[in-house]
């Protein structure tokens, strides 16, 4: 518990006291729930292990699953509205911020969450999902929607998610923040194209009709 709170002290420079840390952070609330519910989980005790868990849900806005696996000094700043799945595997060191999911891709059975190796940081908003892997020191930019593994010491931005810092070096050919793809744009697109063609065909066969109406 004194590790979970030098932690605090470490990542958040608003941070003044172990008084204000212990009654106000809702992040360290849903760990020290999720350790408890966690044992409960380990020794077949389900059911308690999930009413735990939802009280801490309800009191802290964090959703943990209780058979996930969380390593030492795990801070979750702010932390509204996270999520983190049954087979979530996570190191030590890692940051997580508010609004993350750390989910599944659907029904599968095993393995179905990701695993988050130590020193990562995942930024506000972002999706990490499925059976991947995130590696050491990685980042995952605010808003990024992570579908495959992410190499250690690798910085991934964007939807879907595409390295743009490997090794700290920038990806040659990788986006920019401002010229990241927009699938729903390229789709739009491509629509407007394919009903271009359609209206083109309609006049050509228009065209043809009274052409040959006027020969008959």
């Amino acid at each position: 518990m004194k590790e979970d709170i030098q932690c605090i002290f470490e990542q958040d420079p608003a941070a003044r006291s172990a008084f204000e840390i212990v009654l106000t952070y809702s992040g360290l609330h849903s760990i020290w729930a999720h350790r408890i519910a966690h044992a409960l989980y380990k020794k077949n005790l389900r059911f308690l292990a999930r009413i735990v868990s939802q009280i801490s849900r309800f009191f802290t806005g964090i959703e943990i699953h209780p058979g996930a696996t969380i390593g030492r000094r795990f801070f979750i700043d702010h932390g509204m509205g996270v999520v983190i799945g049954e087979t979530c595997e996570i190191g030590n060191d890692v940051t997580i911020y508010q609004g993350v999911t750390l989910g599944g891709t659907g029904k599968e059975k095993g393995k179905r969450h990701p695993t988050l190796r130590d020193n990562v940081l995942v930024a506000s908003g972002a999706k990490v999902l499925g059976s991947i892997t995130i590696g050491e020191n990685s980042k995952v930019g605010a808003g990024s929607v992570v579908l495959k593994d992410v190499p250690a010491d690798s910085t991934v931005v964007g939807i879907p998610g595409t390295v743009v810092i490997a090794n700290g070096v920038k990806v040659k050919g990788k986006y920019d923040h401002q010229d990241l793809p927009d699938p729903i744009a390229d789709k739009c697109k491509m629509l407007e194209n394919e009903l271009r063609t359609l209206q083109e065909r309609m006049v050509e066969m228009e065209k043809s009709i009274e052409k040959e109406g006027n020969l008959l």
